[in-house]
């Protein structure tokens, strides 16, 4: 068996945000770092907003545990969606940042709504 083929099989990927349509700012639950190796790639894929000048920013925050204080991560924020449809890709080392995340969209404009979903690939250290 091939190393790439060995790597495809342990590639896995986790809803960060499952699709739907969101109309306020929320945080998603800690998504846990521990068994992924290198990068983890985030997947954000985003309808065009609706509403009267809708906007949806996105960031990473990181801590060391899931219930404890989070705080931003360094460089880990996805460029802001507005009225047009945006697929957009950020990387992250995962050792280069602490054992949980948690992803928090802030959405603004008068009446806003954004449809879209945030997917993470990551390979696991052990198949």
């Amino acid at each position: 068996m091939s190393v790439i083929q060995q790597n495809l099989e342990k590639l896995t990927v986790v809803a960060g945000v499952a699709t739907a349509a969101v109309t306020s700012t929320a945080t998603s639950s800690a998504i846990d770092l521990l068994e992924y190796d290198g990068d983890v790639l985030l997947i954000l894929d985003s309808a065009a907003g609706g509403g009267s000048s809708p906007t949806l920013d996105i960031k990473l925050t990181e801590s060391d545990e899931t219930g404890g204080t989070f705080t931003d991560l360094s460089g880990a924020t996805f460029t802001q969606v507005t009225g047009s449809a945006s697929m957009q890709t950020l990387a992250i080392n995962k050792d280069s940042s602490k054992r949980f995340v948690k992803i928090v969209q802030t959405i603004g404009g008068s009446s806003p709504t954004f449809t879209f979903s945030i997917n993470l690939i990551g390979l696991k250290k052990y198949g």
